[in-house]
């Protein structure tokens, strides 16, 4: 395959189309609300109370359980794929089990909460697994001058496809009327859940018919696990080498943290301690609203920050993005009015969409000339996902210890001050300096 390919390129983005469905409306539009909805209406959260779980916590726990899953399967199977070469076969495993995920939480009830909530944790299986071994095409398909640009282009991609489907979902779950869905038993967000997973499935087989299909095997061997367990300890024996690379790994660690609890974890947040200005609850309209305002700004904020790169370099970049975290996560701690909520989220979007896409592209950037794609990047999203256990995790201790939500913003906060100094450790020469 011609790195460059504009067909390979665009129907590489079109999975971020396809997943991106799955972030917005089950972790932070619609299912954030139904299960509030549903753990309160049903009492749920009086029972779990009783073992000293609130219900907000729990749905961190759950998430926190499903990044842990992918964490210790992920290297393995990377390996595994690096052998044989068929990267895209996993891929399509992955999104298959997350789109199935999200379709059988069409059956999500009161009565069925621990079966809903394991399919919440396979879903997010499903689109963390499939991550690591689509991002590891990315080196495959554009030269490093381009990694900032097209790894922008899919997270823009992917705002502004979910956002189609919120619109969609929305008009099912606020005037289900017009839609003939019966406005009873939580059917019209349930059918949005359905939605997903087709909208998943479906447009990623864009992707698939693009994307390059497996290459030789290295060798012939019976043992698969041990043939992953290997390829992992010799990219890890060489990542001790790669200073910057290294380096960049334990910053990226650190910051994805805050990032990750900020995107699962925001709407729970509001939902307890943003006011309407009569002094009731946020209603479910404004949270909306809020969702919309960071996926749109976000795919701005993904083009913006390529920019940004171009002129200073990834890792200033970076740390102009971290910069803008920290203020945030301060306005965040002290407003409490939805009309500030709203600005506060066009902040978040903007921020949100440049570090995620610039990100990748610096990883990307990073990596020595190695046909083992998969297995580089199986230790980039696993310090995604163990910094998202780890960050969900933290949100959910501090709620439950100290009963305020307000005070996990300082845990949060601390994230981006640490990232920062630690982004500022990683050598600038090379690769990322301003002109790359």
């Amino acid at each position: 395959m011609i790195k460059g390919d504009k067909r390979v390129i665009r129907a590489w983005a079109m999975y971020d189309w396809a997943n991106s469905a799955y972030s917005l409306t089950i972790t932070s539009a619609i299912f954030p609300i139904y299960y509030a909805a549903i753990t309160f209406t049903g009492g749920a959260d009086k029972v779990l109370a009783q073992y000293g779980i609130p219900a907000e916590s729990l749905q961190s726990y759950t998430l926190s359980v499903g990044f842990l899953l992918i964490a210790a399967i992920a290297p393995i199977l990377s390996g595994i794929a690096d052998h044989r070469g068929n990267k895209k076969s996993y891929l399509k495993f992955f999104c298959y089990l997350g789109s199935a995920s999200c379709a059988g939480m069409f059956f999500f009830t009161y009565d069925h909460l621990w079966i809903g909530l394991l399919l919440f944790m396979l879903a997010c299986i499903g689109f963390s697994g499939s991550l690591i071994f689509y991002d590891a095409f990315l080196p495959e398909i554009a030269e490093p001058k381009d990694h900032d640009r097209v790894s922008a282009r899919g997270y823009a991609m992917g705002y502004i496809g979910s956002v189609i489907l919120l619109i969609i979902n929305l008009l099912m779950v606020m005037k289900p009327q017009w839609l003939g869905i019966p406005d009873r038993d939580g059917l019209a967000a349930r059918l949005s859940f359905l939605s997903v997973g087709i909208w998943w499935a479906g447009w990623s087989q864009i992707t698939f018919r693009r994307l390059p299909d497996a290459r030789s095997a290295k060798e012939e061997a019976v043992n698969v696990f041990t043939i992953g367990y290997r390829e992992l300890r010799r990219v890890w024996n060489e990542m001790i080498g790669l200073k910057r690379l290294r380096r960049f790994l334990t910053a990226f660690f650190v910051y994805n943290m805050g990032v990750q609890t900020v995107m699962y974890l925001a709407v729970t947040y509001a939902k307890k301690e943003i006011k309407e200005p009569d002094g009731s609850a946020i209603a479910d309209a404004g949270l909306i609203i809020s969702i919309l305002v960071i996926q749109l700004v976000a795919a701005l904020g993904a083009l913006l920050f390529v920019r940004l790169s171009k002129r200073y370099g990834n890792i200033p970049a970076l740390v102009i993005g971290l910069v803008i975290w920290m203020a945030v996560c301060l306005a965040a701690w002290r407003i409490d009015s939805t009309n500030e909520f709203y600005v506060l989220a066009a902040f978040v979007g903007l921020v949100m969409g440049g570090t995620q896409a610039l990100s990748r592209s610096t990883y990307a950037k990073l990596l020595p000339e190695t046909v083992d794609h998969a297995s580089y990047f199986s230790f980039y999203d696993v310090s995604f996902y163990l910094g998202t256990v780890l960050g969900t995790l933290a949100f959910g201790l501090v709620n439950q210890l100290t009963g305020d939500l307000r005070n996990t913003i300082i845990a949060i906060g601390s994230f981006f001050v640490l990232g920062s100094i630690l982004l500022w450790r990683v050598p600038k020469e090379g690769r990322l300096a301003a002109t790359s």
